[in-house]
């Protein structure tokens, strides 16, 4: 028991001890000393006081993207392609991220979605047998517009479609359409045996 009070007592002397003091006051300094070290080395390895503005690419084609990119020590990747949107030219950009405006570093990349160079194909239903409303509803529901140019055909079913037309010819279910096309309907007009 007295070698552990003795040692106690040491403890104690040795903290109220100028040595002690002296390697606290190293520590601290050694450790502010790094601490403005690395924040400097930061700041120069990672170009912290740099700022580009990332500029407007919206409706910009790729060519014209890459060039002004180019201009500004920036990159880009297109990481998708969006439904296609009419009011936007075919291959342009129609979202970036950074967005236009914000500040980033040199050579960041700039991430790019494009707009398609028509809306994408959907695959034609098999209508046949459903009732006008049920065919309008579908295939509006899958992207479709239904026109009002109906050929009427003799059948014993009123408004049952018994089959589809683009541009006047007729098509056959599992064929494909762009999205947004107008299909007009074949329908049986009730007086067909």
């Amino acid at each position: 028991m007295s070698n552990f009070s003795e040692n106690l007592k040491g403890l104690f002397q040795f903290i109220k001890s100028k040595t002690f003091f002296i390697q606290i006051g190293i520590a601290i300094v050694s450790l502010l000393i790094f601490v403005f070290v690395l924040q400097w080395w930061l700041g120069v390895t990672t170009n912290h006081s740099q700022k580009i503005q990332v500029p407007n690419l919206h409706k910009m084609s790729l060519a014209d993207v890459e060039k002004k990119l180019d201009e500004l020590n920036l990159d880009f990747i297109v990481i998708d392609s969006a439904s296609f949107n009419p009011d936007y030219p075919k291959k342009s950009v129609i979202e970036q991220n950074p967005e236009t405006g914000d500040f980033v570093k040199e050579n960041r990349k700039i991430y790019l979605t494009l707009n398609p160079s028509k809306y994408r194909d959907v695959e034609i239903p098999d209508l046949n047998g459903r009732t006008r409303r049920q065919a309008t509803t579908h295939l509006r529901s899958i992207g479709f517009l239904v026109g009002d140019n109906v050929t009427w055909v003799s059948d014993i079913g009123k408004n049952v479609v018994r089959g589809l037309k683009y541009k006047g010819n007729k098509i056959q279910p599992g064929s494909k359409l762009p999205k947004k096309t107008t299909i007009d309907l074949i329908l049986g007009d009730g007086n067909g045996n």
